[in-house]
């Protein structure tokens, strides 16, 4: 017996009617679905099956995060049989910031067919939402959730040229956009696009500043994308050892003192910190 054939398919962010008909088909034909939410693909495939006959073998299991790992090679033994297997996210594209990638991998190496079946990307759609250039862009998912790890990464892209793309949770909006202010300046222009499809749907335009002031003590509602403005390139050089002087000299310890240029460096914590503790013993 052949390899079956694995499907990503891409499913609506918001609104069901940005299905796609093939899309649809392959969710009705498919012998097995590994759904990241079980009971978001409850209500997609009510949809879907209205359109069509559907297979009556198919059956539906939980696939998301926490169970991906071995979830995955019940996946692969279903090809391995010869079933059609399709993989969802609870909404957009498997793969981007959701489960997928094991499959994918799992396929490939038992000589399986993969195909992508293409949908909606809250990425894109808050990228041309947001009118900045889309010439050259990158994606950068969710943000880490730990402060200190979030300065570093939003350091280390001062001299990014791209327009930026980050998924963000709407509790956390605020504290990001604060960060990112920070790195790249109040004045950087950005968007953030919430409940992207649906009813409610918007982009936000303005600078980081403005953007971090309208929502500093209330936060967005909904799903949210940030799309920040490329910069101009290379920034003046940082001279590290001197700058920590600077802040050791005015009373800052060492942790604050590397904390501070986290963000203006992205360079880790860990290497400003040991600096700033060596610099400090140097001047005593």
């Amino acid at each position: 017996m052949s390899n079956g054939t694995l499907y990503i398919v891409g499913t609506p962010i918001g609104n069901l009617e940005d299905l796609s008909i093939r899309a649809a088909r392959v969710l009705r034909e498919a012998d097995l679905i590994a759904a990241e939410d079980t009971r978001s693909a409850k209500t997609l495939l009510s949809h879907v099956d209205a359109m069509g006959p559907v297979n009556p073998a198919r059956t539906v299991m939980s696939f998301f995060e926490g169970n991906e790992a071995g979830r995955t090679g019940e996946l692969i033994g279903a090809l391995a049989a010869g079933k059609r297997v399709a993989v969802i996210s609870e909404a957009g594209m498997p793969g981007v910031s959701d489960p997928g990638e094991r499959a994918v991998s799992g396929a490939i190496a038992i000589g399986a067919r993969v195909e992508v079946i293409p949908g909606p990307s809250a990425a894109l759609a808050a990228l041309i939402g947001s009118g900045l250039s889309s010439d050259r862009f990158t994606f950068l998912g969710f943000p880490p959730r730990e402060q200190g790890a979030r300065r570093e990464l939003f350091g280390s892209l001062r001299d990014e040229i791209a327009t930026m793309i980050f998924y963000e949770a709407p509790d956390r909006v605020a504290d990001t956009l604060s960060d990112l202010a920070a790195a790249f300046g109040a004045d950087r222009r950005a968007s953030l696009g919430r409940e992207l499809t649906k009813v409610y749907e918007e982009h936000v335009r303005g600078t980081l500043g403005e953007l971090m002031a309208r929502y500093a003590k209330e936060p967005p509602r909904g799903e949210c994308t940030l799309v920040v403005d490329g910069g101009a390139g290379a920034s003046p050089e940082i001279d590290i050892e001197a700058e920590l002087k600077k802040l050791l000299d005015a009373g800052l310890g060492p942790r604050d003192a590397a904390a501070r240029l986290v963000i203006v460096t992205g360079k880790p914590r860990r290497h400003l910190y040991q600096l700033a503790l060596s610099l400090r013993g140097e001047t005593k």
